[in-house]
Parts: structure tokens; C-alpha cells; sequence
């Protein structure tokens, strides 16, 4: 997804902590994951001043090298720090800097809001935001550029909460272009008025971009900015490592000058927007960990189709709620392995955005279609797999595909799958525990901003299937709920194996960096809703406490 926004507002960042020594951090309830889910109890962890741990202790046990610290964890919950492997984080953090309409429930709470907004800043050119979603609205419609013409006569750009559709004023498409004679691009849709070919205000994924490219690009401070809001939303939730997909140039310029200035805290799995941004920042392959394994293009995300909610995911069938669109074909099967294959090449690693049932069909045939060439561990991603015909679920077990989930999608999206598909079609829709059991490998992660980077919430969906209000009783398709070691282990080892940092953080393991999470409750032993009332205490990577609840 892309936002653009201009703002000008001054900052400062937080400095780094101080590097520790040999610490002992003692008298912890302690968690320590693999992968397969099994986990380990410790009481405390010798860490160095490089921050890595160089020993685990349990009950009785001492440290066998000199101490220069202690930290005492007061018998609280200690696990690895999250891994969240589904983000999109400087649009996280843009979308702190501009218009929110992600609480809106009804279109016009959304025009009061963008009103204010426009007062507030009478001096911008363009007004930009994101968050809105029809569905929560009621409205039973997208809304049109007049709903928005009637609050102001600005340029204005709102993005869809799922970042697949921008919602634009009349201003905007002028300042555009944007006629009745402008023809839909190749995996975009220009939405009509009725009985007219007049737009409407709303432009679907690939059409976005004939109008955000007219919007003023965000300059380098708001940018970094920018950053430091998203690393201290995800420290809040316990996040301490992400998978960025569709990083940019500019983004990836945003990451360096952080590193250099010491302000990256955050580890950063990158997979760039596209080929050419690849091979810039790669060149001939992934690069290395940079500013002691805080940052790393590992590879390419390739956008296959849609999202649901503004009917772009590529079905199989027809929408049963809007007979004659099976959504968009974003990339077609050849420029899809044509894609692959060159990044395959030089051995980046593939991650594909597969949400309908026919895409995410195409997702794994491609990769079947490719491994006779390139062989090895590729650790091949399909991102979300929300919607999988259950004849193409045991292809998710082939050639260690890996499939990279969000469980809030399951409860965020619950009513509108079933309108979408249909109630004969719903198998294999969010299907966590039927994809796991081919052998496929599964992290979970948030797709923030779409959703907020909260793992303890995905925890609670992903082993109930049950929203915040315990809806729906019993859970919805309950059978494909996971356990909760299983949704642990997605959310740490299991996250950076996926994007191959397994042995650099993950699993709280001799060796590994100590990142990890306080918290005041331990989710191996907690219920749904239980679990969604854990708090986070306190963040630390590498030894050092980024964040704290108290701060």
C-alpha cells in the first residue's frame, strides 16, 4: 500500500539506551519457544554487552561469568519479543501524521472528521488520511467524491482501511485528470457513477496510483518522524522485530538514516515494493544485517491481486454479492514468474500477496512451477492466504511454502467474507490450522496499519476464531483455531525463520539477541479473553529497555 502526505511538524527522537554489560536478569517467569511450538521454562538470562544471551538459568541455578548488572524481573511473565510478520511500517507511521478515520462508524462521523481535519490545516494543498471502510459504515455503497466535496473543495485522498482503494474529491481527480474518458489500467478499476462512465471518487488498486502520484510526496523529516511513531507504536504491543513488505527506495532510505544516527531500534526484514527497487538496494542479493541485525532486505513482495473489501481479490467464481466480478488480476501468471524467477536468480527470497482463492491457486502453482529451477532453502512466503479453494490447501505443504497470516483479518472481515463469498464457500477462508497441517510453515503477523500491531489480540483470534465481544459464540469455523503454543511459536520463532533471522532472535536461545517482552500474565496458561488483558510491562532489545508502560 502507498500514502503520500505533505506535513510539517518538528520532532525529537528518543536517543538509544546505553549498551549494558554482563547482565543477570533474575527472577523471571520465562518462555522460550521453538518453532514446532515446544517450549522451554527459565528463570533467568545472562546476556552480554553485545546483547546476546550467553546463558539460560533455571531455579538454583548461577551465573558462570562475572556479573556487572542486575535487573530483576519481579517473577513476571517473560517471552521473546514479537515478531510481527506482516507490516507496512512507514505507513504506519505516515498514517499517524495525517487524517484517522479507522473509528469511524458512519459516513457522516467520516465527513465531520475530515472537516475538522481541513480546518485544522487550512494551509496544506492536499489532504491526505486513510481508514475508512463502507462495510463498518452501513453504508451498503462506496462512498463519492461529493460526500467529500460537501465538507471541502480541497484536493483530498483518503485510503481504504485495507489499502487497496483511495476515496478522492472532485478537486483531486481534476488535479488528476480523472475523466469519464480515463480507461481503467491493468489490474485497477476506476469505480463509475451509475449510468454513466463519470468517476465516482473511488479508485481500486492499481487505478490509486493516477491519482496519489499528484499528491505531495512526504519530505525526509516528516519521514523520520514518521518512523519513530510506528517503532513506538510496535514497542507498545511488544513487537520487536516486523517483516516491512513493499519497502521503497525512500523507505529504505528512511531505515539507513536511522541506523546511522543510531535511532533504529527495530529489526527490519524488508522485502521491496518491486524488481527495480530490489536490485537498487540489493543489487545482487540480499544484503547483509546491518546496525547489529537491525536491518536486512531479504527480499521482493509481488501484489497479486486485491483485497476483499473493495472487491479485488481474484476469486475463482463471481462475487455472490456482485455477480460478474471475480476482482483483479493485479500481476498475470507470466509477469508473475517472469518476476520470480529474476529474483530468484540472485537468490531473494519471494513473498506474494495472495487474498482470493484464484490468486492464491496461482501463488502456489507458480512456486511449484519454479522450485524444479531453483532449488534450496527459498522459504517461499504467500502473504495473507485468506481465501483458499480446499482442493489447493495440500499444495501449501510443497517446497517449505510459508504462509504468512493475520488472525484479526479472520474477526475484522467475518461478515464481509461471508457477503463476498457466499455461505457454500467459506471453506478454507482464514484456514490457519488446515494450511499448518500440510507442513507449511505459518507466521502470523498484523498488516498494520490496516489492523493495529497487536500479537496479544491475534493470540486471542487466532486460538478462539472469537472477536473482542465473543462473537461468534463458540467461534467461526472453530475447527481451524490453532494452540496456543502454535500461535506463540507464529509469532516469534516461527516469524523469523520466516524471514530467515532464526539463531539472530525469535526464541530467548544461548546465542540468539535478548529481545524480549514483559508482561504482567502468561498466555500459555490464559483464555481468549484473557489473553487480550495482558499488558505489556515492558520492551527490551539486545539487553536494552526500549520501552516501558510507566514511561
Amino acid at each position: 500500500m502507498t500514502m503520500r502526505l505533505m506535513v510539517g511538524v518538528a520532532f525529537a527522537m528518543l536517543l538509544p539506551a546505553t549498551a549494558l554489560a554482563e547482565t543477570h536478569f533474575d527472577n523471571a517467569d520465562g518462555i522460550s519457544i521453538r518453532r514446532d511450538g515446544s517450549v522451554d521454562r527459565f528463570s533467568g538470562m545472562v546476556v552480554d554487552d553485545d546483547g546476546r544471551i550467553v546463558q539460560l538459568l533455571d531455579f538454583g541455578d548461577r551465573p558462570e561469568v562475572e556479573i556487572d548488572y542486575q535487573v530483576d524481573l519481579q517473577g513476571r511473565t517473560v517471552i521473546p519479543g514479537m515478531v510481527d510478520s506482516h507490516v507496512h511500517v512507514m505507513d504506519l507511521g505516515l498514517a499517524k501524521l495525517t487524517l484517522d478515520l479507522s473509528g469511524t462508524r458512519s459516513l457522516e462521523e467520516a465527513q465531520g472528521l475530515i472537516a475538522s481535519f481541513a480546518e485544522r490545516f487550512p494551509n496544506r494543498p492536499w489532504l491526505l488520511g486513510r481508514g475508512w471502510n463502507q462495510e463498518t459504515w452501513g453504508l451498503g455503497r462506496f462512498p463519492t467524491a461529493e460526500e467529500i466535496d460537501a465538507v471541502s473543495d480541497r484536493p483530498i485522498v483518503l485510503e481504504r482501511v485495507d489499502g487497496h482503494a483511495i476515496w478522492a474529491s472532485s478537486a483531486a481527480l481534476v488535479a488528476a485528470g480523472i475523466t469519464a474518458e480515463t480507461p481503467d489500467p491493468p489490474g485497477g478499476r476506476i469505480l463509475r457513477k451509475p449510468g454513466s462512465r463519470e468517476p465516482s471518487g473511488v479508485l481500486v488498486d492499481n487505478a490509486m496510483e493516477l491519482v496519489l502520484r499528484h499528491a505531495p510526496p512526504p519530505r525526509p523529516d516528516d519521514r523520520d518522524l514518521a518512523l519513530h511513531e510506528a517503532q513506538q507504536e510496535f514497542f507498545r504491543h511488544g513487537v520487536t522485530a516486523v517483516a516491512d513488505m513493499g519497502t521503497s527506495l525512500e523507505d529504505w532510505m528512511t531505515f539507513r538514516r536511522a541506523g546511522d544516527a543510531g535511532r533504529l531500534n527495530l529489526r527490519i526484514m524488508s522485502y521491496a515494493a518491486s524488481v527495480p527497487e530490489m536490485l537498487l538496494i540489493g543489487g545482487t542479493g540480499p544484503t547483509p544485517w546491518l546496525y547489529d541485525d537491525r536491518l536486512r532486505l531479504n527480499g521482493v513482495k509481488f501484489w497479486l491481486d486485491g483485497a476483499l473489501g473493495s472487491r479485488g481479490a481474484l476469486l475463482k467464481q463471481d462475487y455472490a454479492d456482485d455477480h460478474g466480478n471475480r476482482g483483479l488480476e493485479v500481476l498475470d501468471g507470466t509477469q508473475l514468474r517472469n518476476s520470480m524467477s529474476r529474483a530468484a536468480m540472485d537468490g531473494f527470497q519471494v513473498a506474494i500477496h495472495a487474498i482470493g482463492d484464484a490468486a492464491n491457486a496461482d501463488a502456489v502453482a507458480a512456486i511449484d512451477q519454479l522450485s524444479a529451477d531453483f532449488s534450496g532453502d527459498r522459504r517461499w512466503r504467500v502473504e495473507h492466504a485468506q481465501v483458499v479453494d480446499p482442493a489447493d490447501i495440500p499444495l501449501f505443504g510443497q517446497h517449505g511454502i510459508i504462509a504468512s497470516m493475520q488472525p484479526v483479518h479472520q474477526t475484522s472481515d467475518r461478515l464481509m467474507a461471508e457477503a463476498r463469498l457466499g455461505p457454500d464457500r467459506l471453506a478454507g477462508s482464514y484456514a490457519w490450522r488446515s494450511i499448518a497441517g500440510t507442513g507449511a510453515g505459518l507466521a502470523f503477523g498484523s498488516d498494520a496499519p490496516v489492523e493495529l500491531a497487536d500479537p496479544l489480540e491475534g493470540m486471542a483470534v487466532a486460538i478462539s476464531r472469537v472477536d473482542a465481544a465473543g462473537e461468534p459464540a463458540g467461534g467461526w469455523m472453530a475447527q481451524e483455531a490453532v494452540s496456543r503454543e502454535a500461535a506463540l511459536a507464529a509469532y516469534t520463532a516461527a516469524g523469523a525463520y520466516a524471514g530467515f533471522a532464526e539463531g539472530i532472535f525469535g526464541s530467548l536461545a544461548v546465542g540468539e539477541r535478548a529481545d524480549f517482552v514483559v508482561l504482567d500474565g502468561d498466555p500459555l496458561i490464559s483464555g481468549a479473553e484473557n489473553i487480550r488483558n495482558i499488558t505489556v510491562l515492558e520492551t527490551w532489545i539486545a539487553g536494552q529497555r526500549v520501552w516501558a508502560e510507566e514511561d
